[in-house]
């Protein structure tokens, strides 16, 4: 199934604006991330996150007040998804479960009249937390560097190199934008966000592999036709399967995103930009890094063999 007949879009005679708004999105997220911070989760922070849903509707600042008066002054308090749902989040550390009975307590006391039940409970040690986070950059950096050598051993050195710029180009966007909108939309860094970052390296290297396969296989055939030609040529080829692809799971991404609830918002949100990020870095970098190398040496008709 074809969703446009054939396309002649010069992809590569654009790249150049592509390569200064992937620049100006890195440095707004990059700015954010240094000045806002990364909203972290429970999971990586280390301590205890209570949410409760209460029978009727709660104000946050009564909750607040009921926090305060158990001695949790500085514990993080927010609705979760309705008004009659809270999340009570703080970062002191007490053996067994002597935080999270006193955060129960501390609501049972306040509210008498309003009963709730727990619905999460969590709580992670400073020790754990901290390994982690450690665990976390190590998984997404071992991820680019087994996709930079399966990449390279396919086609070439300097095609594994570009697939590795536009992954690492797609994490820093993503990243970037969670930053920025962490607030508006309360989003955290936790393991199922860290799970979508690695399978967005997933989706857009398997976008960009396509993309590097019909390069190869047109430059068998047209072996006369000058590189930037032969890269708009084949990725115009290849415009209707990454649209259909990409379409698709970007479809099921905004319901999930949309009616998945607050717990599943952040890996639905990081999805969603990766997967956008994702289609036209396979295009823009990874394929434009290949034609820049290609360009400023002699290996112009033979850049993959």
């Amino acid at each position: 199934m074809r969703l446009f007949g054939k396309t002649t879009i010069d992809f590569m005679g654009k790249r150049r604006m592509w390569y200064t708004i992937s620049a100006l999105l890195i440095l707004a997220g990059m700015v954010s991330v240094f000045m806002k911070g990364l909203n972290l989760g429970i999971d990586f922070l280390g301590g205890t996150e209570l949410v409760v849903q209460f029978q009727t509707e709660v104000p946050i600042g009564d909750v607040r007040a009921a926090m305060d008066k158990a001695g949790f002054t500085r514990a993080e308090i927010k609705s979760f998804g309705s008004p009659r749902d809270i999340l009570v989040r703080t970062a002191e550390q007490a053996g067994g479960n002597i935080i999270g009975d006193r955060i129960r307590e501390g609501l049972k006391t306040s509210f008498p009249g309003n009963p709730y039940v727990v619905l999460k409970e969590d709580k992670i040690g400073p020790k754990i937390g901290a390994e982690l986070r450690r665990d976390a950059v190590y998984a997404v950096l071992a991820s680019l560097a087994a996709i930079w050598l399966y990449v390279a051993f396919r086609f070439k050195l300097v095609y594994g190199a570009g697939a590795v710029v536009a992954l690492l180009h797609d994490v820093l966007v993503t990243l970037g934008l969670v930053s920025i909108f962490s607030g508006v939309l309360n989003l955290e860094i936790d393991q199922n966000m860290i799970a979508a970052f690695l399978t967005l390296v997933g989706l857009s290297v398997n976008d960009t592999v396509v993309i590097f396969d019909r390069i190869r296989e047109n430059q068998k055939i047209f072996r006369a036709m000058p590189i930037q030609e032969l890269m708009n040529k084949s990725i115009n080829e290849t415009l209707s399967r990454t649209i259909i692809t990409s379409g698709t799971i970007f479809i099921v991404l905004i319901v999930l995103f949309i009616f998945g609830g607050e717990v599943l918002r952040g890996f639905a949100f990081t999805l969603t930009v990766g997967i956008i990020t994702g289609t036209y870095s396979s295009i823009y970098i990874a394929s434009a890094v290949a034609l820049e190398w290609a360009s400023r040496t002699r290996a112009k008709g033979k850049l993959i063999e």
